[in-house]
């Protein structure tokens, strides 16, 4: 069920191996990461949401099995940081304000993922998490801009357009004020 690196047995291991997890607290801390970043991708992405997960499920499988040392790769966290890094560039490339909020949301929660992508404790597969990043920002290319951006709101005193701001400064260049005259003084 887990996933082992260029064995032909293993290869069953992409679809299966985020199912399985070494203990509870793995499998707690991957499933509510995996709730909140999915719920945040399905608000923000809501035609995307499907596309993107599958792809960073598939991928990072897929890296992990030609690219990672020989063990049995097992956990979803592969997929937790592909969301993330989804989350994250495709937020650089909308520059929309919801999902510039949802990426600070994301990284206030899960920031600390960018350092996991690098080797750090034995027992740990940082190869999942770095080719579920690497999936992760190839759906935010491929994908940015399959969603439409949120409607911006317009409120009556922002204007129509530029030319409206500078008809107003035609009107007012044109302003001559009427001539003052002279009053008497009161005394």
């Amino acid at each position: 069920m887990g996933l082992v690196p260029l064995d032909g047995a293993g290869v069953l291991g992409i679809l299966t191996a985020p199912l399985v997890h070494g203990s509870l607290e793995h499998i707690f801390n991957n499933t509510f990461a995996i709730l909140i970043l999915a719920s945040f991708l399905y608000y923000g992405y809501p035609k995307s949401w499907w596309k993107v997960l599958s792809l960073v499920w598939i991928l990072s499988g897929v890296g992990v099995w030609l690219f990672a040392r020989q063990a049995t790769h097992i956990g979803a966290s592969g997929i937790t940081h592909g969301l993330f890094f989804f989350l994250f560039v495709a937020s650089i490339f909308r520059r929309d304000k919801s999902s510039v909020a949802i990426m600070m949301i994301a990284f206030l929660l899960y920031g600390g993922m960018t350092m996991t992508i690098f080797p750090r404790e034995s027992g740990i597969s940082f190869e999942y998490h770095f080719f579920g990043a690497v999936a992760g920002v190839i759906a935010a290319l491929l994908w940015r801009d399959s969603d439409p951006k949120p409607v911006v709101q317009r409120y009556d005193w922002e204007g129509e357009s530029a030319d409206d701001e500078s008809d107003m400064l035609d009107e007012w260049q044109e302003y001559e004020p009427e001539e003052i005259q002279d009053n008497p003084r009161l005394h």
